[in-house]
């Protein structure tokens, strides 16, 4: 970190490098495969100016390609009103806003397919009484369920608010100051072309693709209307969710629905997809369960015998997806009705900076074959994370 006599400029230099391994057995239909990645390495610079103006910029080269993950500017008049401008997660999703190197999985879970992740905007947000309520509201260009997204072709926006709040934060009482509680919702349109659909597809815990819609193999702009469903109206979501942390223990839960008006040639319907998923975690050794991750009391240094932070975990969650996209939207041979999903594992911080993951997760499916559910997923996932 750099910064001037009165830290009115600031400069700060970070970012974290994630690899993995994802295993999968009884893959005896899809024959996924085994491998190691890299499935994050990002490079995070921020600034700040005039101690009130901040800045952010954070590319990412995981899989070998480079992207701008976040590239924007907040300015902080009062902890109340702050505006932001630029490139970052639009605030719906509650794993979605939790930073990467904080996940307690290796991946999020199924109701993030159906959020927006990053997205282009403004936004006012800001705090009240110490954080214990917090709002966001903003215009963005829009994107659809878990994409993101740098340019807009349509003058359509979404627009997006958030409620957090955080009732009992200032009690002393460890059991009940660890309690959020909030609720967001984005409203929008989005229209599109048989060459650029503009709708989603879901992923399963292991990365895999379990749903999509019908698309022209072509994938150009000789692709017909006949052939793909795309996105031809209003979008809407919207998210209660909530944590509670007290001491070693942790949980927490979302429910997001998402509804998005589609066609296909001259067929029409609006579709409502649904998710929600349930998280606990406890600390073994004596540290502090938290939203933004955990930071040991002990660091590794086994000449003092100490071995870091132990956390145990486990998790359960669904993705629904409306029955109507099945009469022509999406193929029940190709796409799955819905995902149920359970996770275990432990997570080993040897200190604030470095952590593993080792996760077992099931992922079962209605339909999706030509003959019955689609095979059940089983993955071994495995995660050495460094930051700075």
């Amino acid at each position: 970190m750099i910064k001037d006599a009165d830290g009115a400029f600031v400069l700060k230099l970070g970012g974290y490098v994630q690899g993995d391994l994802r295993a999968f057995i009884g893959d005896e239909v899809a024959k996924l495969p085994t491998q190691f990645l890299v499935r994050r390495a990002r490079i995070d610079t921020r600034a700040t100016a005039f101690k009130i103006i901040d800045f952010r910029l954070m590319t990412d080269f995981g899989g070998g390609t480079a992207t701008v993950q976040d590239a924007y500017a907040e300015a902080r008049f009062l902890p109340e009103l702050k505006l932001l401008a630029g490139k970052t997660k639009a605030p719906v999703g509650l794993e979605r806003l939790q930073s990467g190197t904080a996940l307690l999985f290796v991946e999020r879970v199924l109701p993030t397919n159906l959020v927006p992740n990053r997205d282009v905007g403004v936004q006012l947000g800001g705090d009240f009484w110490d954080g214990a309520l917090s709002y966001q509201a903003g215009v963005w260009n829009g994107v659809p369920d878990g994409a993101s997204g740098d340019v807009d072709t349509w003058d359509d926006k979404d627009f997006v608010v958030r409620v957090f709040s955080q009732p009992f934060k200032a009690s002393d009482a460890d059991y009940i100051n660890g309690l959020g509680i909030g609720i967001s919702a984005s409203f929008g349109s989005q229209h599109s072309t048989a060459a650029a659909p503009a709708l989603p597809s879901y992923r399963s815990g292991g990365q895999n693709v379990f749903f999509r819609y019908k698309t022209d193999a072509t994938t150009t702009v000789a692709a017909t209307d006949a052939a793909t469903a795309r996105a031809d109206g209003e979008r809407t979501r919207y998210s209660p969710q909530l944590y509670w942390y007290w001491g070693s223990f942790g949980l927490l839960g979302e429910y997001v629905v998402s509804s998005q008006e589609v066609r296909k040639d001259t067929k029409f319907a609006e579709l409502s997809n649904s998710s929600y998923q349930i998280a606990a975690s406890y600390l073994l050794t004596d540290d502090v369960a938290s939203y933004k991750g955990v930071n040991p009391k002990s660091p590794f240094d086994p000449a003092q015998g100490n071995w870091g932070a132990f956390e145990l975990k486990g998790r359960w969650n669904e993705l629904d997806v409306d029955d109507d996209a099945f009469s022509d939207f999406a193929d029940p041979a190709k796409s799955a009705s819905k995902a149920s999903a359970w996770a275990l594992g432990v997570n080993w911080y040897l200190n604030k900076n470095y952590k593993i993951n080792f996760d077992y997760e099931q992922t079962s499916f209605d339909g999706g074959a030509k003959k019955g559910d689609r095979e059940t997923e089983k993955a071994f996932l495995t995660r050495f994370q460094v930051s700075i």
